[in-house]
């Protein structure tokens, strides 16, 4: 009875470790998604929010805990606090796209670096697939909400705004782990959006 139950517990512990890796590599932007066949308002704006998700899935693919905790001087930013920066931009750009406001309530989210990566990603993924087929983005304004106040600006400055800041801050991280000990895969290419085998 014993020798009948051991295989079974191996396979079960076997599925679960494939299972665990499956979910892995099911976040959006391990490849960029292949590119529409006509160039539209919505198709380019979500291109550029696609080729922000995988530099971001790559910038931040395998981080450490010192690399998350590293930091070029006194003054900058911790690598976390750049993910935390992202990932507040990630926001801003997924409301816009939901026709959500952008509300300041003082409220903090709590999540580990492994739950906002995800999240991170899921708006970014999110995002670009509602934009993908719009023919106009005037209405996907952003909007900042804090008590009775409210500022509303035009697409226009998602794009020099959250969009080319979070690429911006991709870099950043790239840059913090190589001094950190942990550089950028080289097999990814931005430029094709795809890993070499």
């Amino acid at each position: 009875m014993k020798r009948s139950i051991l295989p079974l517990v191996c396979i079960c512990f076997a599925s679960f470790g494939m299972f665990g890796q499956e979910s892995q590599d099911k976040l959006p932007y391990y490849e960029i998604p292949e590119y529409p066949e006509s160039y539209t308002p919505g198709s380019v704006a979500a291109r550029m929010i696609d080729g922000l998700g995988f530099r971001y899935y790559w910038a931040t693919e395998g981080l450490r805990e010192e690399d998350l905790a590293f930091k070029p001087n006194e003054e900058a930013r911790t690598t976390a606090e750049t993910i935390d920066h992202i990932y507040g931009l990630s926001k801003t750009i997924i409301n816009s796209a939901l026709h959500k406001p952008n509300v300041r309530d003082g409220s903090e989210e709590v999540m580990t670096f492994a739950e906002k990566r995800k999240k991170t990603l899921e708006n970014f993924k999110t995002a670009a697939d509602i934009l993908r087929t719009a023919t106009d983005l005037s209405g996907y304004t952003i909007v900042f909400q804090n008590g009775d106040q409210r500022n509303e600006y035009p697409f226009w400055n998602h794009i020099n705004g959250p969009i080319a800041d979070a690429i911006w801050h991709c870099g950043q991280v790239v840059s913090f782990r190589r001094s950190s000990g942990n550089p950028f895969n080289s097999k990814v290419s931005v430029f094709s959006g795809t890993v070499r085998q």
